[in-house]
């Protein structure tokens, strides 16, 4: 198959698979999983070498062609991230994401206020293609782009739309919990020669864009 060494490739596929740059985010997946094929259900037609990818997964695979094989190993990455996005919602898979939570392996939040709080991964839709792994703070409660270009092009289907709140649901002690006063420090408030900018100049902005926008119209008219 497509690896970089007959020694790693004897480490298996999931070893090898997780040692990979790019797949610090995924946990490792209880092989009874995997081989529970109620698990598996309707994954076969999202998956090109279903069968072929489920036997290189488990270390299983014994007859393959050679002009197939980075099809085969491209499908089993497919299918490993298909199953983890249900896996990382079971018991066992959220207990095996806290210990990643715990270590910081999906980084901190780049927000000054948040004050390093570790982030959990996020799909922003269970649809595969679509977009990117996202990284969601609990704290503040937003959304941020990976900070290794190597994760912006993990599928964030493979860990999808729930997985987080799922996780704050089971470890809601995880969720800081901030007094009124904290919410007051924890928000930033524009001020200027230390007085909060009044509404009204939003108002105003809005009125030079507007006024903008017209005579760029009238010069285009013209």
């Amino acid at each position: 198959m497509d690896t970089d060494s007959d020694t790693e490739f004897s480490k298996g596929w999931l070893e090898w698979f997780l040692s990979l740059k790019g797949s610090e985010f995924f946990c490792e997946i209880d092989e009874d999983y995997i081989l529970d094929r109620f698990n598996l259900t309707g994954l076969q037609a999202e998956v090109t070498y279903f069968q072929k990818a489920l036997e290189l997964i488990t270390d299983s695979l014994e007859e393959y062609s050679e002009s197939q094989a980075e099809e085969i190993e491209n499908s089993a990455k497919h299918l490993y991230g298909l199953i983890h996005a249900r896996y990382i919602i079971t018991a066992a898979g959220i207990s095996k994401m806290l210990e990643k939570y715990k270590e910081s392996a999906f980084g901190y939040c780049p927000r000054v206020h948040c004050n390093n709080q570790p982030l959990l991964p996020l799909g922003i839709t269970d649809v595969p293609g679509k977009y990117s792994v996202f990284l969601y703070c609990c704290k503040c409660e937003d959304v941020y782009n990976p900070k290794q270009n190597r994760h912006r092009s993990v599928d964030g289907a493979y860990f999808g739309t729930s997985f987080p709140h799922m996780f704050l649901d089971t470890y809601p002690y995880l969720k800081p919990q901030l007094s009124e006063s904290e919410m007051k420090k924890f928000r930033y408030e524009p001020k200027m020669f230390g007085f909060k900018l009044h509404a009204v100049s939003h108002i105003h902005k809005w009125q030079d864009l507007k006024r903008s926008e017209m005579v760029a119209r009238i010069l285009n008219d013209s």
